[in-house]
């Protein structure tokens, strides 16, 4: 039988959530909670996260579905604000993933279509690993991060919380990354950043 749930944000990730929910076939999503979407993809709006004590006891479940890219506060408000409220935040993982058995997940973790996490990899919380990202083995990806579409993470490499890896960027063998760091798409990433900030170009540069 499915598990209700719910989903916290109605924007374009969204989508990519409620792809990745329909395909495992574990729950039975049962509304939106969002104040700027009617419907989602057929399913109705329940009202915003102001709300959301009223609606965990039928769908004691929810999944954070707020993207994330240039901060992470939207998603650690909302993940923080469910948690306090007693709702369950499980692991939404893509049946077309590939998860190494030794692989650590923390809670609220999204690891959609295609990524593939291997060996002795640790996510923290509220993290998203987004399509056909790559986390490859002995990696530590902190809280609150977003490893976007494409990107490559490389051996034993360490990121802090609240960091965005972006789509095609690639983060070389046992780089280590402090928090609250934005790689850019495509950027490449070959020495340790120790700043906060924004970094572009090939190799990285901070902004």
């Amino acid at each position: 039988m499915k598990q209700p749930i719910l989903l916290v944000g109605g924007g374009g990730h969204a989508l990519s959530v409620v792809d990745v929910i329909e395909a495992t076939n574990q729950f039975a999503i049962k509304g939106i909670v969002d104040t700027n979407v009617q419907r989602l993809l057929g399913y109705p709006v329940l009202g915003d996260d102001s709300q959301l004590a009223e609606f965990i006891e039928k769908t004691p479940n929810c999944v954070i579905s707020v993207g994330q890219i240039k901060s992470a506060q939207t998603r650690k408000h909302l993940f923080k604000k469910a948690k306090n409220l007693g709702y369950v935040l499980p692991n939404i993982i893509s049946p077309f993933a590939r998860i190494a058995s030794s692989v650590k997940l923390a809670d609220s973790i999204c690891i959609m279509h295609h990524a593939i996490v291997s060996h002795l990899v640790v996510v923290g919380e509220n993290t998203i690993i987004n399509n056909q990202a790559l986390i490859e083995h002995e990696s530590n990806i902190g809280k609150h991060c977003h490893i976007a579409t494409g990107a490559i993470i490389n051996g034993c490499v360490s990121i802090g919380d609240e960091c965005f890896i972006g789509s095609g960027a690639v983060v070389a063998n046992n780089v280590s990354m402090c928090s609250n760091v934005v790689i850019g798409s495509g950027t490449v990433v070959i020495k340790d950043i120790t700043s906060a900030g924004t970094y572009l170009g090939n190799p990285a540069r901070k902004l």
